[in-house]
């Protein structure tokens, strides 16, 4: 795949993206948060089997950072959600 095609894929992703994610309705959006974990354990498992060499190396590196962040910010997110439904002490 050429870089023109890749670069035109990815510019589309991000458009798509943005509009799926500002029609998401605030009351969804936690659970959709959680729901993301598994994709970025995709992610990770992609990242890696990433290529070998120095932009694989690097790319892999990237990748993992951002899916850990995603991981445990999705975690933390949960977690406060799910502790408004606990009984007050």
């Amino acid at each position: 795949m050429d870089i023109i095609t890749g670069l035109t894929i990815f510019v589309l992703a991000i458009f798509i993206g943005f509009e799926i994610i500002t029609k998401v309705p605030p009351t969804l959006h936690t659970p959709l948060m959680s729901g993301s974990n598994a994709i970025s354990g995709i992610t990770l498992v992609g990242a890696l089997l990433a290529g070998s060499g120095f932009w694989g190396n690097f790319l892999g590196f990237l990748a993992i950072s951002f899916a850990m962040v995603n991981v445990v910010g999705g975690f933390l997110v949960t977690h406060r959600m799910l502790g408004m439904f606990q009984k007050k002490r």
